[in-house]
């Protein structure tokens, strides 16, 4: 054997040294941007569920991830998910600041969005139409079109 040959060998560990790998995250992040906002006064509330007997306001979802911020200078808006799953968004410009869409005559008459922009008829849109999947450890961009009807 040459000594090149034997020189190689050395340098060469037969059982390379395992190295440690960086913890990968399973959380995923959701990116909203909206657009068509009436004005900049109140508060945006935003809702995201797995549950489609919880869509749209979330409450019998004790999972649902909930986020209130003004909207005065809204631009993108960060939700982080624990695990990838099927989801679905609503939100509501909650113009006086009241905690609740207010209503005239069964009208929403406060802005209101959903993710995927699924059409409107009479009521919410369901689950299925509004829904999307992330995996884990993914970030998507959802684009929310608000929508006002008086």
């Amino acid at each position: 054997m040459s000594a090149l040959a034997l020189c190689a060998m050395a340098v060469t560990p037969l059982n390379p040294i395992p190295t440690a790998r960086a913890a990968t995250s399973t959380k995923s992040i959701i990116e909203i941007n909206f657009t068509n906002i009436r004005n900049i006064k109140g508060k945006i509330m935003l809702c995201l569920t797995a549950q489609p007997k919880a869509f749209p306001d979330c409450s019998k979802d004790k999972e649902a991830i909930s986020q209130i911020v003004t909207a005065n200078g809204i631009g993108t808006v960060k939700l982080v998910v624990p695990k990838g799953g099927t989801y679905a968004i609503s939100v509501i410009h909650d113009e006086n600041s009241n905690g609740k869409m207010d209503m005239a005559i069964m009208i929403p008459k406060e802005g209101f969005g959903f993710s995927r922009n699924p059409a409107i008829g009479f009521g919410p849109p369901k689950f299925k139409s509004a829904s999307f999947t992330i995996g884990d450890g993914m970030t998507i961009k959802q684009n929310i079109k608000m929508k006002y009807m008086l």
